[in-house]
């Protein structure tokens, strides 16, 4: 049994041909089209919470995490009608100190910055009966630093989160930023207490009818959505070994 996690970021109209990361922006009516698709094959998308049962194995059925990287504005207005109208839950990755600024961890590779949610939009992100995660403090590369930073990163994250945002219950799950990380990287995010931690290795979860290893949990891989892929995409990416290449 293999199980897809979605990886997006933006839900916007993409930038003008050439515009770096153009490729991770998929406009409302491809994403429209895209969770459609989900759920004429059959698909339920669900937050890495409700997908949790699945990953161990106690419930099993046609799933698919929906995941958010970095908090967009645009996930808001265009991503989350959407996923109401299909009856979908998602996980959004917020940088906690990020929180109604901009991408500025982009501004280096020339991209657009672009609205972050801020407090506000986020609480009715949650209210709407969507989750949050941590994608960190400030969107650094966690394989860069040291033992004492990368635990401020992972943990202070989560604290300012729960402390933020207390409706939305406890932080319980992480997306390493950038998609580095270490073997030290993920004994931390352990130590943290997060039950979960999505990577950007591309691949689907393979279960052979155990449980995923704690070890397992923390390092998933996602199936990379970008602004092309159609019907024709998301149903190779999600029912074949197409998706794990």
């Amino acid at each position: 049994m293999a199980i897809p996690i979605l990886m997006y970021h933006q839900v916007d109209q993409p930038g003008p041909r050439g515009s770096p990361l153009r490729g991770l922006v998929v406009s409302p009516a491809m994403f429209a089209q895209q969770m459609a698709t989900l759920r004429v094959l059959g698909f339920r998308g669900l937050s890495l919470t409700q997908l949790e049962p699945y990953l161990d194995g106690r419930e099993r059925g046609r799933v698919v995490g929906i995941t958010f990287d970095d908090g967009y504005l645009n996930n808001l207005e265009h991503a989350l009608p959407v996923l109401a109208r299909n009856g979908f839950t998602a996980t959004c990755y917020v940088v906690a100190n990020a929180i109604g600024m901009s991408n500025v961890w982009d501004a280096p590779l020339g991209v657009t910055q672009v609205p972050l949610m801020n407090h506000a939009q986020i609480e009715s992100w949650i209210d709407a009966g969507q989750e949050i995660g941590s994608h960190g403090l400030d969107h650094v590369d966690l394989s860069t630093l040291d033992s004492a930073e990368q635990r401020l990163q992972i943990n202070r994250s989560r604290q300012e989160l729960e402390s933020r945002f207390p409706r939305a219950g406890a932080v319980q799950h992480f997306c390493y930023p950038f998609g580095r990380f270490t073997a030290e990287t993920v004994a931390l995010v352990a130590q943290a207490g997060y039950r979960t931690a999505t990577t950007t290795d591309r691949g689907r979860i393979q279960l052979s009818g155990d449980a995923l290893t704690a070890r397992a949990r923390l390092q998933l891989p996602r199936v990379r959505i970008s602004r092309t892929s159609s019907f024709f995409h998301i149903a190779l990416k999600c029912l074949t070994p197409y998706g794990d290449r």
